[in-house]
C-alpha cells in the first residue's frame, strides 16, 4: 500500500529543517537517516531547530534504512552528493510505483537520479538556505535564502505545485521555475566559490573578501559559467551571485557580485560552509568529487580546459587526505592561474 506521507531520506542540515517545518505545519513526515543516535533523538526528544531564523523542537517519525518499512509516493532526497547512488539503492524499494524523488541536495544529482529511475520520476530542487548538523537531534538554521523547484523538462505539473507549496512553508519566497537547471548551474558556480573558502580557516565572507585572492573566485565562477553555456543552460543568479558577470569576466561587475555575496554571508549565523565543517570539524570526505570533480569531467567532455577548478579539486582532496592543512596560503597558490 502506498503511503502519501512525505519521506525525507537524510535528516541532516537540509532534510532536518524541511522535515521539522513540514511536520510542525501538520503534514505527515517520515525521516530516514543512517546515524542511529540521530534517529533515536528525533524519535524520542524531538528534532531541535535552533538559530536566528527560528527555534523549536519537533518530534518526528524516524528510522534507519534497516528498519524502514512501506512504500512512499513523495520522497525528498537530502543526503550529501557523493552518497546519492548508495542512498538511491536503499530507497528504491520504498518508492511507490507512481512515486517521485525530489533532490534537495547540492550539485547536479538530478542527472544521476534520472538515469536510475527516469526523468519522469525526478523533480529538480535548488536550496540555498544555511543550516548545519550540530549533533544528534540538533540542527542550526543559520539563514533564509533562495529556494526553487522545477520539472527537469521545464513543464508544469500537479506534483510540482504540491511540492512548491510544501517548500513554501520553509521559505515563503520559494520559486516554481521553468528553468531549474539554470538554478542548479547557478549554484554550481556559487558552490565552487564556497569550496575555495573551505581551503582556509576563514569565514566564507572573510575568505571571499581578501583582495589578493579575489581573482581566484572570479576565475572559478567564469569556468563554471563557461561549462553551463556549453551545456546549453542559462544560469540564474541568486543571493549576490551574478552568472553573466562571471561568464563575461567583467572585472567591475564580478567585484560588485563578490561584495554582495560577502554582505549576504555576513548576515548569517552559519559563518562557514558545510565543506569547511566536513574538513575541520567532522573530519570526513567532502562533496568535492561529486561537485568540483564532475565539473572537470564535464569540461573534458566539451574539450574545455578548467585548470582552476582542477587545482581546487586537488587541493581539497589533499586536505581530506591529510597532505595539506587549511590555510589562506592555499588560495594564494591558485592566483598565478588566474592572472
Amino acid at each position: 500500500m502506498t503511503d502519501d506521507t512525505i519521506l525525507i531520506w537524510g535528516a541532516g542540515a537540509i532534510g532536518g529543517v524541511l522535515g521539522a517545518y513540514f511536520a510542525r505545519a501538520g503534514h505527515a513526515v517520515h525521516m530516514v537517516d543512517i546515524v542511529e543516535e540521530h534517529v533515536h533523538a528525533i524519535r524520542e526528544g524531538g528534532l531541535k531547530i535552533e538559530g536566528p531564523v527560528d527555534s523549536f523542537t519537533q518530534v518526528l517519525t524516524a528510522d534507519t534504512p534497516d528498519t524502514l518499512v512501506g512504500r512512499f509516493r513523495r520522497v525528498i532526497l537530502a543526503v550529501k552528493a557523493h552518497h546519492t547512488e548508495q542512498a538511491l539503492e536503499m530507497l528504491m524499494p520504498h518508492l511507490a510505483s507512481d512515486g517521485f524523488v525530489v533532490s534537495a541536495q547540492n550539485g547536479l544529482n538530478e542527472r544521476l537520479i534520472a538515469s536510475r529511475i527516469g526523468e519522469e520520476r525526478t523533480l529538480g530542487c535548488f536550496v540555498n538556505f544555511g543550516a548545519d548538523w550540530i549533533e544528534p537531534g540538533l540542527i542550526l538554521y543559520g539563514n533564509r535564502a533562495a529556494v526553487a523547484l522545477g520539472e527537469l523538462d521545464g513543464s508544469d505539473s500537479a506534483r510540482l505545485r504540491d511540492m512548491h507549496g510544501l517548500f513554501g512553508i520553509v521559505e515563503p519566497d520559494a520559486v516554481k521555475t521553468e528553468n531549474i537547471w539554470g538554478y542548479l548551474w547557478g549554484k554550481m558556480g556559487y558552490g565552487a566559490l564556497l569550496f575555495a573558502t573551505a581551503l582556509t580557516p576563514a569565514s566564507m565572507s572573510d575568505a571571499m573578501d581578501r583582495a589578493q585572492s579575489r581573482c581566484v573566485f572570479a576565475e572559478l565562477g567564469a569556468e563554471v559559467m563557461t561549462l553551463a553555456a556549453a551545456e546549453g543552460v542559462v544560469p540564474i543568479g541568486f543571493n549576490g551571485f551574478d552568472p553573466t558577470a562571471f561568464r563575461n569576466r567583467d572585472v567591475k561587475a564580478v567585484d560588485e557580485a563578490i561584495d554582495k555575496m560577502v554582505a549576504h554571508n555576513r548576515k548569517t549565523a552559519k559563518t562557514h560552509s558545510g565543506i569547511y565543517r566536513d574538513l575541520a570539524v567532522r573530519k570526513r570526505k567532502t562533496e568535492v568529487d561529486a561537485q568540483i570533480g564532475i565539473l572537470v569531467e564535464i569540461g573534458k567532455s566539451h574539450g574545455i580546459a578548467t585548470p582552476v577548478l582542477a587545482m581546487l579539486h586537488g587541493l581539497i582532496r589533499d586536505i581530506e587526505d591529510g597532505k595539506r592543512a587549511q590555510s589562506c596560503a592555499l588560495l594564494d597558490l591558485m592566483v598565478p592561474l588566474c592572472s
